[in-house]
């Protein structure tokens, strides 16, 4: 009985070693780190949450939500920012509809 619960504890050990190391293998990124060189394709650009960013910096508020959605049959990014409020009042919420191309 020992030896049966022996084998099954190296067996158990195994399939854990086994499993981490498919899940660093999984964990590589998939694009190669460039350092000064530009990629050759702009993965922000379809990316809601980066236009996101950058309609929140437009604004002088922080960005709240930003989710992908469809209207007229067109893909548009529904961005939410925070605005500050003046004289220390609540922040305003702004929802902007930004094209998605």
């Amino acid at each position: 009985m020992n030896r049966a619960f022996s084998y099954l504890q190296a067996f158990a050990a195994l399939l854990c070693a086994g499993g981490l190391s498919v899940a660093q293998v999984n964990a590589m990124p998939l694009l190669p780190q460039v350092s000064d060189q530009a990629l050759p394709i702009q993965l922000a650009q379809s990316d809601c949450y980066a236009i996101g960013q950058q309609v929140a910096a437009q604004n002088g508020g922080t960005l709240a939500r930003a989710s992908q959605s469809s209207r007229g049959g067109q893909p548009v990014c529904v961005i939410v920012v925070l605005v500050p409020g003046k004289d220390g009042q609540r922040p305003r919420r702004t929802e902007i509809v930004v094209p998605l191309n």
